[in-house]
């Protein structure tokens, strides 16, 4: 999937590389340019033809290319504003209030994750349990988790941190660093008078590692199950 945030930007690593020569040596002409990448002039055209669209460089004739103020800090910080939870979210892990704690161990240890979410026979969100969750109810419990509810152990909607597809990637990683968790539901608004929501993705620490991995590397970011 092509990440949108990106896509309106439209920078490759090389464009990249390009600006920052412009913005450290400029003005600069595009064979100078060239030559220090080990490129032809001609390998270049379509690349300083969208630096200078985009407003990343400007170029006067007899002069050259020189920069236009944006760093290359602020090219990335610029990348990351765009960026949604939506382009990099995973597909979230969802077990019935119906079910045991013990399913809900099944379920973590299956799908390899921290959380499960808790839907009920809507299929709307009512809660989420960790294995910190689990592993409190275990501990102060004598019973057979086979045969205590899920619900017993999660923790309830009214009290979970959200986010929404199209919340900013740095604003749900301020939520996530704000409370101290792990991960954060996805979810869409069903109905805002009853305050129902439907689970359609999770955004974890994982996801925001790989969204810098793929930023740095010049890489497209995407969707990871």
């Amino acid at each position: 999937m092509r990440l949108k945030g990106l896509s309106k930007i439209g920078l490759t690593s090389r464009q990249k590389q390009i600006a920052e020569i412009v913005r450290l040596e400029g003005p600069i002409t595009g064979q100078h340019i060239a030559d220090k990448l080990n490129v032809t002039r001609a390998a270049l055209r379509s690349d300083l033809a969208i630096l200078v669209m985009s407003g990343v460089i400007d170029a006067r004739p007899k002069v050259g290319y020189f920069f236009n103020g944006k760093s290359t800090l602020g090219l990335l910080t610029e990348e990351v504003s765009v960026i949604l939870v939506s382009d990099i979210q995973s597909s979230p892990v969802v077990i019935k209030n119906s079910k045991s704690a013990y399913d809900a161990i099944i379920s973590m240890f299956v799908a390899d994750v921290g959380s499960v979410y808790v839907v009920d026979e809507r299929n709307l969100l009512v809660g989420v349990v960790s294995r910190k969750d689990l592993l409190k109810l275990a501990t102060n419990s004598n019973g057979d988790m086979k045969t205590i509810p899920v619900v017993m152990a999660m923790t309830p909607l009214s009290k979970m941190v959200m986010v929404f597809p199209d919340t900013t990637v740095a604003a749900a990683a301020r939520k996530v660093i704000d409370n101290q968790i792990d991960s954060l539901p996805v979810v869409r608004c069903v109905d805002k008078k009853t305050k129902d929501y439907e689970i359609v993705g999770r955004i974890t620490k994982t996801n925001f590692t790989r969204l810098f991995v793929d930023i740095a590397e010049g890489r497209e970011v995407s969707h990871h199950d």
